[in-house]
């Protein structure tokens, strides 16, 4: 049996009762038509069990005969190249528990378990629904930001934070729908969730965090030792030293670390460090590692408290991170720091040994580090992932991230990994770690059209030796729609980014409806970011990573960025290929600030090449004659024109053989097509 996973759901819902319930989905979520009623709002009230079950059937199940039997992943892999299938992905990136949530019975609030008895935070089961419409725009990647079990000890937000994670091999209980909690279990969950992604031919990524963990981690009762300790009385005036004459926001330099250790500040911050409580008093400590708060437990007995993590640069006004830690992965000090503490110092945070990549101990905590080598492993076991982002990567050591990368590739030669690089110029080193791709800077240079960052930023990926996040937003940045040019400006970006040279495109959750509300104020944000929305909307100043939110997919033009994608994807993909080979792509010469064009050239006998013409500026027209690079064919007819952003007849440019005079609408978008 090819869908093991998700016959054993359809045989789970088809015992469920059907019962008339007040269940209404968004009509952008029913995409096998659904004969659901239409209310007044827009949204499809639907009895769910009949509605998944009609899903499953429609999209999943039966599986055809030539549907591509399961290997490790369900997909053909790319021989010889690990993780090289990125090249061709299209990556959606998904909070579950947000991306899938909807206020079924309309009540104004999402609720864990509404009047019907139904979650409205988002579920596995729910995410079944939203994969035919990603997968009709071309996405062909699923990248999960976290889903294993996380704290709500001294939570951010509503619901705290996902990157504030208890156990890393457990499936966050949150994700659970109680349509089928009492038959299948979470690791079933999740084992259909990526089967049916398989079966669409969909790869699936998780991020996995290597680097912290909560505060009251479920690992802390077997391997105190793994954290940093405090003592209690200490905990109110628990904050990041700040040591004077070194600028704000300063990573750690061999030449501070004098001056850093010296400061009254950093030395009064290293004596609220302790021993772990099992080294202070063993025979104590198992009296108490097995109490219900164990937290408390150790308040009590020890007087110590895990130690929250913070900023790893100097000065950083940021408070300390109180819902998570990081763990220790050596059992010595820093070897640089080793001159300026003294020899008991115990265990202790601080902006060096936060850069555990450049400031390492000499005495790796091994067990610790073969735990977190065996998290992607585990994931691939068990329910055959393909690739993962690691949080942090690039502060980790790099004997650890070598670890890790060797050892999912030992299960799966074929893993991919994204590398958390923001900064283009170490894109090599990405490389020679063994990633194949990079974050890049995109959401920070593409929305910043007037001061010509956007077009730099698309003219000098082509030539990088990784491809990049071909994306205007992350779930840690503002929203593309709420930039200036707002809805314009989203269709342009988006459109360059599914067709960039070198690029991996990139969507994140709720930027095909154009949600404006961030999901963090992480990073290129302000405290203004938090009230894009109107102070009526429910969501009003919440932001999904620590709180209860849905997106609006209700937006009235919440169909255009689907239809305009879903009409591209037979021609994305027969682009692909060439889109990503730098010798295949010839970027048109203009001086022009907003203007962005370029040739791909698939083949030149026979002919067959595209053109994308592009004016970044969503406000005004363009007109503009520009010198054809030489790779240009000699053309016996005009080119079609294939797609406009802008709606109407768009009749194409004057071409002659060496210059093409052109006009572009406010933001417009042109692809255009070569052939005999």
């Amino acid at each position: 049996m090819q869908a093991p996973h998700l016959k054993k759901l359809y045989d789970a819902l088809k015992k469920v009762p059907v019962t008339p319930v007040n269940y209404v989905i968004p009509d952008y979520w029913n995409m096998i038509d659904y004969p659901g009623k239409k209310v007044p709002s827009g949204e499809v009230l639907i009895d769910p069990v009949p509605f998944f079950v009609k899903l499953l059937e429609d999209v999943y199940l039966p599986v055809k005969k030539d549907a591509t039997t399961p290997l490790s992943n369900g997909l053909k892999p790319v021989k010889n190249k690990a993780g090289d299938w990125l090249k061709s992905a299209a990556i959606y990136s998904a909070l579950v528990r947000t991306t899938a949530a909807w206020d079924h019975d309309r009540s104004g609030e999402l609720e864990d378990a509404n009047i019907g008895g139904f979650k409205e935070t988002g579920t596995l089961l729910k995410m079944l629904a939203l994969l035919p419409r990603l997968k009709a725009m071309g996405i062909n990647t699923m990248y999960l930001l976290p889903l294993t079990e996380y704290s709500l000890k001294d939570k951010k937000g509503e619901l705290g934070s996902p990157y504030g994670i208890k156990d890393l091999f457990k499936i966050d209980p949150n994700l659970n729908d109680p349509l089928i909690a009492d038959a299948l279990t979470l690791d079933d969950q999740f084992a259909f969730f990526v089967e049916a992604c398989h079966l669409l031919e969909m790869r699936v990524m998780i991020d996995i965090i290597p680097r912290t963990n909560a505060v009251d981690s479920a690992f802390i009762q077997d391997h105190p030792e793994w954290f940093y300790w405090i003592k209690t009385s200490a905990y109110k005036d628990y904050f990041p030293p700040a040591v004077a004459g070194i600028p704000p926001v300063t990573q750690p330099r061999p030449a501070d670390f004098p001056e850093m250790y010296a400061a009254k500040s950093v030395k009064k911050h290293l004596s609220y460090f302790s021993e772990n409580p099992q080294t202070l008093d063993s025979k104590r400590w198992e009296t108490i590692k097995e109490a219900d708060d164990l937290m408390a437990a150790i308040e009590t007995a020890y007087g110590l408290k895990i130690a929250p993590a913070f900023s790893d640069h100097i000065n950083d006004p940021q408070p300390p991170w109180t819902d998570i830690t990081f763990f220790r992965l050596y059992l010595d000090h820093p070897k640089a720091a080793q001159p300026y503490i003294q020899k008991d110092q115990a265990p202790y945070i601080l902006f060096d040994t936060i850069k555990a990549n450049l400031y390492p101990g000499e005495i790796p905590n091994q067990p610790l580090w073969d735990m977190l080598a065996d998290i992607i492993p585990y994931f691939q076991r068990t329910f055959g992932i393909d690739g993962a982002r690691i949080d942090m990567g690039h502060a980790l050591p790099k004997a650890l991230l070598n670890q890790i990368i060797q050892k999912a590739r030992d299960v799966d030669p074929d893993f991919g990994f994204i590398a958390e690089e923001l900064n283009p110029t170490y894109v090599d080193e990405a490389k020679d770690k063994g990633y194949n791709l990079i974050i890049s800077n995109g959401f920070m240079k593409q929305p910043r059209v007037f001061a010509g960052d956007a077009k730099e930023f698309f003219l000098e990926s082509k030539d990088l030796s990784l491809p990049v996040f071909a994306a205007a937003e992350t779930h840690d940045t503002p929203r593309l729609a709420s930039r200036e040019g707002g809805r314009t400006l989203s269709n342009t970006l988006t459109l360059l980014n599914y067709f960039m040279p070198n690029g991996v495109f990139f969507m994140n959750t709720g930027l095909e409806v154009y949600e404006p509300q961030p999901m963090n104020l992480g990073l290129d944000s302000s405290e203004d970011d938090l009230y894009h929305l109107d102070q009526s909307d429910p969501f009003y100043g919440k932001l999904a990573l620590f709180d209860r939110y849905q997106l609006h997919y209700m937006h009235p033009q919440r169909f255009d960025i689907y239809n305009m994608l879903s009409f591209l994807k037979p021609l994305k993909a027969h682009f692909q290929a060439a889109l990503m080979q730098a010798n295949k792509v010839t970027f048109i010469e203009s001086d022009h600030p907003f203007f962005v064009g370029y040739v791909v050239m698939k083949t030149l006998k026979p002919l067959d090449g595209l053109v994308v013409l592009a004016n970044l500026n969503p406000f005004g027209e363009m007109y503009q004659t520009v010198a054809l690079p030489d790779a240009f064919p000699t053309l016996q007819k005009t080119p079609d024109l294939v797609f406009s952003t802008h709606e109407g007849p768009r009749p194409f440019d004057q071409l002659s053989e060496h210059t093409l005079d052109l006009h572009l609408g406010a933001g417009e978008v042109k692809i255009i097509r070569l052939r005999p």
